[in-house]
């Protein structure tokens, strides 16, 4: 399992040498929303673009969310 430091040691390799203490700030911010939403998607399910699109357009965004239709996330 990857220590909090050693993912730090990761993100810090990959940005220019002028990167400032707000670029690391962004940069681990983003990875760690990217992260939780792939867990999220593995574990509550996804839905499909086509069910979003009806749904927003006849005024039922949020019901979308809360439907227990999800299907679990593609593992591929």
């Amino acid at each position: 399992m990857s220590t909090a430091k050693n993912e730090i040691r990761a993100l810090l390799d990959k940005l220019p040498d002028d990167g400032t203490l707000e670029d690391v700030q962004y940069h681990w911010y983003v990875a760690k929303k990217i992260t939780r939403g792939i867990e999220r998607a593995r574990t509550e399910g996804t839905v499909s673009q086509d069910e979003v699109e009806r749904n927003s357009t006849n005024g039922t965004r949020n019901s979308v969310v809360a439907r227990s239709t999800r299907r679990p996330a593609n593992p591929d």
